[in-house]
């Protein structure tokens, strides 16, 4: 969590007695080291500034020098804050999780005494927690530090020391596979030292080996360990391209960047994203979805109408941390499913809606990461028009109504998974009966057709999937106007997905 640009930035900001400093971070343990490591590069080195440690079941401690652990000053915060607006010795606090105390006006008050005392006799205070969200009045006194992350050969250094201890500890040498390692320090980007620790101790020590097998384990706990707010999820259960049916133009355009997001040629630039328009049920999502395994890279989905709160600025705050926990994660793919229902904006949410929106654009037209976007919609009315220019996403795909061909494949994969074999005879009959079908339909009526034949005690048949095909009053029947309208704002604007 601490290379050079946290550390150097940290220790510039306490050479300069800034008043309040906050480090967002659940390591509180690195946190304080990274205070430590900035107070002691201070004008006058290490003791100069005194290090303490406060929280509010050990009360105010030193942290640089050891006092057998006597407390100073108990555990109330007003208490502790009077005792530093008091103080004629600067020093550094590092405060953990005081924020539940700022809704007392005395506490917000002593902080704003704290920062405005005489540049010789100010101490700096350090804010530490998961999140802090600061009293409005305190902004103009406080300045937040980004947590940076170990680099790569950080990560090594940390993974070979964990096995190196677990074979000094047990008196075994364990097998590593140098791919395996060099993997294993990829996918451990965005994660403190403790916890590249921990998930590469967990990788050794459940067979004395460290191999490509132990990288999926590794990869969810990883998750796990970065998730925000289950806004974002992991998920296991990827598609491959043989189940994208009718979508092929997706897929050679997917397969044609895989080489820039799996680490093969990491000169190339990696691909920003796609954004999938198009009827309902004709495989937007299965194709977001397989978009991870033909880029051969974890698939995470991004609920972003769960980032909503009735909070002010709640709701931007989550999605920030879920887009940071996705930049930490990658490379991945990030599935955003019918985008259009979280970012409409509307005057009933007091602005919250738009917020998110321009959070959301800030991060697509920023960032750096291997993130590759794979976000569906369904009504392109509701879109607001800065999300589909280009340079949000690198290519818009339309995805229609599946042809003759497609319907046929359609009626072929899911009756076989069915157990039913359709020979070209009957399907034939079938291509015709299901006309302006979704995929979704398709299988709905071969789903049907099972529950009939079983009523009927005997075997599904292609005479029954027939039968349900004819019964069934496809969605492009029942709501015409809004498909064709859909395919003509789209034919001059979009590349269609076949």
């Amino acid at each position: 969590m601490h290379p050079d640009g946290s550390r150097d930035d940290v220790a510039a900001l306490v050479a300069a007695r800034t008043p309040i400093l906050v480090l967002e971070t659940a390591d509180e343990a690195e946190a304080l080291e990274l205070v430590l490591r900035a107070a002691s590069r201070s004008p006058g080195g290490r003791g100069a500034l005194p290090v303490f440690r406060w929280s509010v079941t050990d009360g105010l401690r030193r942290a640089d020098v050891d006092l057998g652990g006597s407390q100073l000053h108990n555990t109330d915060p007003p208490t502790l804050l009077r005792s530093i607006v008091e103080s004629v010795a600067p020093a550094v606090y590092v405060l953990l999780d005081l924020h539940p105390w700022f809704d007392d006006p005395v506490v917000v008050r002593l902080l704003k005494d704290a920062a405005q005392r005489p540049l010789h006799l100010r101490s700096t205070l350090v804010l530490v927690s998961h999140a802090v969200d600061l009293p409005r009045e305190l902004d103009h006194v406080a300045v937040r530090v980004p947590v940076t992350f170990p680099t790569a050969a950080e990560r090594a250094l940390v993974v070979d020391r964990t096995v190196q201890a677990w074979s000094a500890a047990t008196g075994r040498v364990p097998h590593v596979d140098p791919r395996a390692r060099e993997l294993l320090v990829q996918r451990l980007a965005g994660l403190s030292r403790a916890d590249v620790a921990r998930l590469a101790h967990g990788a050794v020590v459940d067979d004395g080996a460290l191999t490509t097998r132990d990288l999926p384990v590794v990869e969810r706990a990883r998750f796990e360990a970065l998730s925000a707010d289950g806004v974002l999820s992991y998920e296991y259960a990827t598609v491959g391209p043989d189940d994208v049916v009718g979508l092929d133009g997706v897929v050679r355009w997917l397969l044609l960047r895989r080489p820039a997001m799996d680490g093969t040629a990491p000169h190339l630039e990696a691909p920003r994203g796609v954004l999938l328009l198009g009827v309902q049920g004709c495989g937007k999502s299965l194709a977001a979805r397989a978009a991870a395994s033909i880029l051969g890279v974890p698939l995470l989905r991004l609920d972003l109408a769960g980032v909503h709160d009735k909070f002010v600025g709640e709701s931007e705050r989550r999605l920030r941390d879920a887009l940071a926990a996705a930049d930490a994660l990658a490379p991945c793919v990030l599935w955003v499913d019918e985008i259009e229902k979280a970012v409409a904006t509307n005057d009933g949410d007091g602005g919250s809606a738009r917020r998110v929106l321009g959070t959301l654009l800030t991060w697509l037209a920023d960032r750096g990461s291997r993130v590759f976007v794979a976000a569906t919609a369904n009504d392109i009315t509701a879109l607001p028009p800065e999300l589909v220019r280009k340079g949000r996403f690198d290519e818009l795909f339309f995805v229609d109504l599946p042809d003759e061909q497609a319907r046929a494949a359609l009626l072929r994969l899911h009756a076989g998974r069915r157990g039913l074999t359709l020979p070209d005879e009957d399907l034939g009959p079938l291509v015709a009966a299901s006309h302006a079908f979704s995929g979704a339909e398709v299988e709905q009526a071969v789903v049907a057709a099972t529950y009939v034949a079983h009523a009927q005690g005997g075997a599904l048949d292609a005479a029954t999937v027939l039968g349900e095909l004819r019964a069934t009053r496809p969605l492009a029947v029942v709501m015409a106007e809004r498909v064709a309208a859909l395919r003509a704002w789209a034919q001059p604007r979009t590349v269609p997905a076949r």
